[in-house]
């Protein structure tokens, strides 16, 4: 797993050159947003080397990319880690009748661990402000930085290849728009999320972005006009 350090307080922790998981710094620690997969003993020595506990572990969405560490991670850091996700994702990974727009898409795994906290939209873990982002999941939500207006922003849009809006197939990397529910949303959300004025656009899948919100216009110019 590869640690690059984006800003003094964000960190993108890469696993097998596609997976991203981030580390926050905290007064009080570290928040750990999403886990990739099998994962668990790097992130915690990810953490262990900017000297640091993970305090909490936040979660964009539900699907086997970004909870996949889930378990182990709670067996290794105890209860005391709380775990925190969106209502709609939690009740997905639970079994529950979720509406996912146009279609169920995606892994959703069975999951021993339960969350602690369910999140919406304007609540607040540490400096991260929860952003409403729905599409790819029912709940997906991302995380904006209020001290220096860094994004994590999931699978809401990636960048491998260039910026993209998870609406249509798009080549080298298609996975994340066929594990995205309801296409049409996607393109709101993405839109919501450029209204946020982010400095810097942190991804589930690709590299970071700094002075985002031009390379945010074209992708959601393009997915809106193949809609």
């Amino acid at each position: 797993m590869r640690t690059t350090e984006l800003t003094p307080t964000l960190f993108q922790l890469t696993k097998a050159r596609m997976m991203n998981a981030y580390l926050v710094r905290e007064d009080d620690g570290l928040t750990l947003v999403d886990t990739t997969i099998n994962a668990a003993d790097e992130l915690i020595a990810a953490a262990g080397e900017l000297g640091a506990p993970i305090r909490r572990i936040a979660l964009t969405h539900g699907h086997g990319d970004h909870v996949g560490s889930l378990d182990a991670l709670r067996a290794k850091l105890g209860r005391e880690v709380p775990v925190l996700i969106s209502e709609p994702d939690a009740r997905a990974l639970a079994g529950e009748a979720v509406d996912y727009g146009q279609k169920r898409r995606g892994s959703w795994p069975k999951l021993a661990t339960r969350p602690d906290v369910l999140l919406a939209p304007g609540d607040r873990v540490g400096s991260l402000e929860v952003v409403a982002c729905p599409g790819h999941t029912p709940g997906h939500i991302a995380f904006l930085d209020v001290r220096d207006r860094s994004l994590i922003a999931g699978d809401a849009l990636h960048s491998i290849g260039r910026l993209t809006v998870p609406s249509q197939p798009s080549l080298p990397f298609p996975l994340v728009w066929l594990g995205t529910c309801d296409r049409r949303r996607v393109v709101q959300s993405a839109r919501a999320l450029r209204a946020r004025e982010p400095e810097l656009l942190a991804l589930g899948h690709g590299r970071a972005l700094r002075s985002p919100l031009e390379a945010m216009d074209l992708a959601i110019t393009r997915a809106a006009r193949a809609a």
